[in-house]
């Protein structure tokens, strides 16, 4: 029984991946630059309905994360305001379960993004942010190994 547990997570994995990659072509196609080797889960969410997101190497953006390159409500706030904006990730960043990055920000290299922050500023390169609204809880001593190194899984 134990190899059919191999057999099935095995395919379950491979299947995850070919579905994460169409994923990733669908986002590359609607306007997102994504870096080498970088992973981003089936259920976050990444708009560009107005505006633009970057997102670098080896960055692991995980399941629930909302990355908004645009806020509609800044109309209502200032008429001037289109709403668009920008999102740019750098290299080797790490997303938490549901973070949300709104508009207008830039997330250093070698970061970690907590679980469930909010983040509406620029996050500093080799960061840990925390919170809502997110903010630098710690300086991080980078650069990290690869996240999303294969040899990981075995």
């Amino acid at each position: 029984m134990t190899n059919l547990k191999k057999i099935i997570r095995l395919v379950i994995h491979y299947a995850g991946n070919g579905l994460r990659s169409l994923f990733t072509l669908y986002l590359r196609s609607a306007g997102v630059e994504i870096g080498k080797n970088t992973m981003i889960s089936l259920g976050a969410k990444i708009d560009v309905h107005r505006g633009s997101v970057s997102i670098g190497d080896n960055c692991l953006i995980t399941h629930g994360c909302k990355i908004l390159s645009h806020d509609g409500s800044m109309r209502l706030i200032n008429p001037n305001d289109s709403g668009a904006g920008q999102v740019k990730i750098g290299n080797n960043v790490f997303i938490g379960v549901n973070a949300i990055i709104l508009r207008n920000v830039i997330i250093g290299d070698n970061s970690v993004i907590g679980a469930g922050s909010v983040v509406t500023e620029d996050v500093p390169e080799c960061s840990l942010v925390l919170g809502n609204p997110a903010r630098v809880i710690k300086t991080l001593k980078g650069p990290f190994p690869i996240l999303n190194n294969p040899k990981h899984d075995e």
